[in-house]
């Protein structure tokens, strides 16, 4: 009974995005953002994890006033009197849409919420905060992307809360919030020019994270000494784990790099430059961040730990491991060979 259930919201909650993102109305639009909301929540709940229903509710208080004042909006845009009103009361509706739709999303500056939620989660419910919950407030932000100089400053502020939060962290979870809110920076900024680019960066993105999630899920890792410790055992992962991790900070000879680059190059070509300059300066506190974790899972010896669980990896487990980290790592130079080819 209990993975039926869970098949049914994930199901709904599937649906509830595609809803979103193909409406023809704002309203068709709000509608499939309140289903997904439904639809997340139980999936939320779990037995064995007393943090989880705190979890829930805070989404779930977060979400809803999101979504009241993107109806509200809506409603405001819609109504003929407003509507023939001056065009800067209908600009200041949009502006409430899209800080609403960053709000939903966990974007800085109304990310408060997000470390918090993740914090009190498993890590499969994690992943699914981190990769599908954001395609349906993103695509909707694409929509009505019209305010370059509010973007500008949502994007600048999301590197550098990122990079100093991040640092602060001691919970793999809360680091991988923050590492999303600077990914997502990147990913506004690429859909200000390219939506294709945007596409691109989220399927990589998402590669990235289901590899690190899984490791650390498989392995029962949830903080950082957990990690030094529980890495020391097992060579093979322990190098896996730290490939994906630098792949997801962007850094060249990762896949992760990829769409980082393309993402300045187009900036760059839309005569962009301080803002692409910006992010990779703010960019590189993060990029400390994850550094100093892989170091230290290189070079520390930890014995005192929270707990060190029994691990047993499946055979498929470790083929799974093997092939998709692989994959992430060598695609960036694959697909340059491949550009210099054609």
């Amino acid at each position: 009974m209990n993975k039926a259930y869970k098949m049914l919201f994930l199901s709904t909650l599937v649906t509830s995005t595609m809803i979103s993102i193909s409406s023809y109305s704002w309203l068709g639009m709000w509608l499939g953002l309140e289903i997904n909301l439904l639809s997340i929540i139980p999936l939320m709940h779990d037995q064995k994890n007393i943090l989880s229903a705190e979890s829930s509710i805070k989404y779930f208080i977060t979400q809803a006033m999101a979504s009241t004042i993107i109806l509200m909006s809506i409603i405001l845009m819609m109504n003929k009197t407003s509507m023939t009103a001056n065009s800067t009361l209908q600009s200041s509706f949009m502006l409430m849409m899209n800080s609403s739709l960053l709000t939903k999303m966990g974007m800085a500056p109304f990310h408060f919420w997000f470390p918090e939620v993740m914090e009190g989660l498993n890590w499969m419910n994690c992943l699914l905060i981190l990769t599908w919950q954001k395609i349906a407030p993103m695509v909707l932000l694409m929509y009505n992307m019209k305010f370059t100089m509010f973007m500008t400053i949502i994007i600048i502020s999301a590197m550098v809360i990122s990079g100093i939060m991040g640092v602060n962290q001691i919970s793999l979870r809360k680091i991988m919030a923050y590492s999303s809110i600077n990914h997502m920076g990147w990913m506004i900024s690429s859909m200000m020019v390219m939506e294709t680019i945007w596409f691109y960066y989220f399927m990589i993105y998402t590669l990235i994270s289901i590899n690190v999630v899984m490791i650390l899920k498989t392995m029962k890792i949830f903080f950082l000494n957990q990690l030094f410790q529980s890495m020391n055992s097992k060579m093979m992962t322990k190098m896996f784990f730290i490939l994906n991790f630098l792949s997801l900070s962007g850094i060249p000879p990762f896949l992760g790099f990829m769409p980082k680059w393309l993402t300045v190059q187009v900036l760059i070509q839309n005569n962009m430059i301080m803002l692409p300059t910006v992010m990779i300066v703010m960019t590189l506190i993060t990029i400390f961040m994850y550094m100093r974790i892989v170091l230290s899972t290189i070079l520390m010896n930890i014995n005192e730990i929270n707990w060190n669980p029994t691990l047993n990896l499946t055979k498929f487990s470790k083929f799974y491991l093997a092939m998709m980290n692989f994959f992430t790592i060598t695609s960036l130079m694959l697909v340059t060979i491949l550009f210099n080819l054609l």
